[in-house]
């Protein structure tokens, strides 16, 4: 059997795909993705937190569920597996707090994404909030803003860099890169005798 060397081989994104999404003299233009996203964001959650309905009783979330679980005539919520679960919320009242958790939520996302703090995790939960209203059959604005927040989390490196994120990312770094305020520690050394 011959053998065979394994070389590393680093295949590198096309010079505007680096550029769009690692270059800071593109970051203008996620700053108008972000502060839109952030805008429905906050849109979005001001008229469920100002809302008894959803905020003491959750019951605005329960009619929503109820409509994506029922299969007359045909189920909203396309997949048996999305409804199942649908259904085991709704069994539990999930409900009650969960309508809580979506209200606010939702406000969390568009401040971070306002301020510009971990813009690319912000990203990722808006956008997970955004299939998961697609998944319960509501199309909207879902689409738009799940797009939005896929291609933000690619920027992420530059999303947030006319925000807070411009300071935070260097100093508390990455988790396969410590900042200059997490460093890594070193592992203590044995004492000779």
């Amino acid at each position: 059997m011959a053998n065979i060397v394994h070389q590393k081989v680093q295949i590198s994104d096309p010079p505007l795909v680096q550029k769009l999404f690692a270059d800071t003299r593109f970051a203008w233009i996620w700053l108008i993705v972000r502060l839109y996203l952030a805008y429905e964001w906050i849109d979005a959650s001001s008229h469920k937190i100002f809302d008894p309905k959803w905020v003491q009783t959750g019951e605005s979330l329960k009619g929503y569920w109820l409509g994506a679980v029922k299969v007359d005539p045909k189920p909203v919520a396309y997949f048996d597996w999305y409804r199942s679960f649908l259904q085991f919320m709704l069994d539990n009242q999930a409900y009650t707090w969960f309508a809580k958790l979506v209200a606010y939520g939702e406000l969390l996302i568009g401040i971070a994404l306002l301020l510009g703090v971990f813009t690319g995790i912000a990203a990722f939960f808006g956008g997970f909030m955004n299939w998961n209203f697609m998944m319960a059959g509501t199309a909207s604005s879902n689409p738009l803003l799940f797009a939005a927040a896929v291609a933000m989390i690619l920027a992420w490196k530059t999303a947030g860099y006319w925000g807070l994120d411009r300071v935070l990312l260097p100093l508390l770094g990455t988790p396969w890169k410590p900042g200059i305020v997490i460093q890594a520690t070193p592992a203590p050394q044995p004492t000779s005798a």
